[in-house]
């Protein structure tokens, strides 16, 4: 089912679907967030039957195929040669002229061959031609006749408006002994999506806090850097909020891609501190709490400039994706939304630290 909502009803009779299908219908547009909801009309099918006499067939000789394959070439058209226009091949149909069948009177009048060809009679003296209605086509689910409901939804996320339409339709339709409705359309991919980031999301946290700990080879390092994690994930958000983007599969990925970009510059801030700690002890400069704060921030302020660069490289990189349009584009944009709202905020934070440090002397930049 294409939209993203939707309902099958399975049941025994395409009739009674089509009534539960019409009563759906006219229920489902007071939930909020429907847009359009539309049920398939299974009995809007329009057929021509023909209804053989057998005796008369009988009495003139023909068998049932015989009668058939007259209704077959002469109303719907028979393939007999092939013309040949250089290198193209057209196929030449043979049937009756439109005023001859465009009516059940003229198709009445379309002549049948007995005896060999030696006698033509009319088909109105061999069948009953008239119109009726059916399905126009049968849906088979689960040895079941389903049909469809289609719903498309705005400013509004699939679960919890099938939950909302769920219980309405709960109570409002009845339905017979032997019918079900069930929910399909894309959200179903949501949920099988769901099902895996369950998996895939602790993988790829356990994977962080491994490589991690084998680049730091200490606990305590490696906390340190997935606390920036919170952080990071705080500016994604207020970003997704500005963008006025709900979680979808796009957000999640960047999310995901956000926990590794967020890791690497942890690690170079780690690496930064610690080189600015061994320097101070190792001349002797580690006689005070405020000695060790005055490493920290200078270790801090060697980290800035190679943090600038790398949000600069991310944020230019990403934010030509926001204006992007095509095939595809509404999902690379929340796939680089959450990278290029943390890279925006580390970026004109970055810069204002570095004004900041220029101006006052403090550290050296590098």
């Amino acid at each position: 089912m294409r939209t993203p909502v939707g309902l099958k009803i399975s049941g025994a009779d395409l009739d009674t679907i089509e009534e539960i299908g019409a009563r759906v219908e006219s229920l489902l547009p007071s939930v909020k967030g429907t847009r359009s909801v539309f049920a398939e009309r299974t009995g809007s099918g329009y057929f021509l039957d023909f209804e053989w006499n057998r005796e008369e067939l009988a009495r003139y000789g023909l068998s049932m195929e015989e009668a058939q394959s007259t209704i077959e070439n002469a109303i719907g058209g028979q393939n007999v040669t092939t013309t040949v226009e250089g290198r193209e091949r057209y196929p030449v149909n043979v049937r009756y002229m439109r005023d001859f069948r465009a009516e059940t009177g003229a198709l009445g009048r379309v002549l049948v061959g007995v005896s060999g060809g030696q006698k033509q009679i009319p088909i109105s003296h061999l069948a009953t031609i008239r119109t009726s209605s059916g399905p126009a086509m049968i849906r088979d689910e689960d040895g079941l006749l389903t049909g469809y409901v289609y719903i498309d939804i705005a400013d509004r996320d699939p679960n919890s408006y099938i939950e909302e339409a769920q219980d309405l339709l709960r109570e409002k339709v009845k339905l017979p002994a032997g019918y079900a409705i069930s929910w399909t359309g894309e959200y179903e991919g949501i949920q099988r999506f769901r099902e895996q980031l369950i998996v895939v999301v602790p993988i790829t946290l356990f994977l962080i806090l491994l490589l991690l700990y084998l680049n730091t080879r200490s606990v305590t390092k490696t906390l340190i850097v997935l606390l920036a994690v919170p952080f990071s994930a705080i500016g994604a958000f207020w970003f997704l909020y500005l963008l006025d983007y709900n979680l979808s599969f796009g957000v999640l990925v960047g999310l995901i891609a956000l926990l590794g970009v967020d890791a690497e510059t942890g690690v170079f801030m780690l690496l930064y501190l610690d080189l600015a700690y061994e320097q101070a002890k190792k001349e002797g400069r580690l006689r005070s709490l405020a000695d060790l704060q005055e490493a920290i921030r200078y270790g801090a302020v060697k980290r800035l400039r190679p943090k600038f660069m790398t949000v600069a490289t991310t944020f230019l990189g990403l934010v030509p994706i926001l204006w992007s349009i095509g095939t595809g584009s509404d999902v690379m944009k929340r796939i680089a939304a959450p990278m290029v709202g943390v890279s925006s905020l580390l970026f004109y934070w970055s810069f204002w630290c570095i004004r900041r440090s220029t101006r006052s002397g403090s550290g050296t930049l590098n």
